[in-house]
């Protein structure tokens, strides 16, 4: 791509993507405290066992890492992967395009 910019489709998807990431780490988030400041009443953790509460935060981070591994550069595919915490990067480091289209 020699404009340097996505184009509108591959914008389009990449912020689907960003929707995505940004809506599971709130649902993620405010479960994860809810089930571990009420863990105790719920017999999920005691003293001796934490197995079952082990199991959900698996469950709950288990699909963030699946998000992470799937993001790639629209343009170029190259796996962005850790390089985007909650929203994509700026750049792709492969390819050096600039993650967002292009305002006409």
């Amino acid at each position: 791509m020699n404009s340097g910019y996505l184009t509108q489709e591959q914008d389009r998807l990449l912020r689907r993507w960003e929707t995505w990431n940004r809506n599971y780490f709130l649902f993620a988030f405010v479960t994860l405290v809810i089930v571990l400041v009420f863990s105790t009443q719920l017999g999920l953790s005691s003293s001796h066992s934490w197995g079952p509460l082990g199991l959900i935060i698996a469950a709950l981070v288990a699909p963030i890492i699946v998000l992470q591994r799937r993001l790639a550069c629209p343009a170029c595919g190259h796996r962005i992967g850790w390089q985007a915490k909650l929203m994509a990067p700026d750049q792709c480091r492969h390819c050096q395009i600039f993650l967002r289209a292009k305002k006409s």
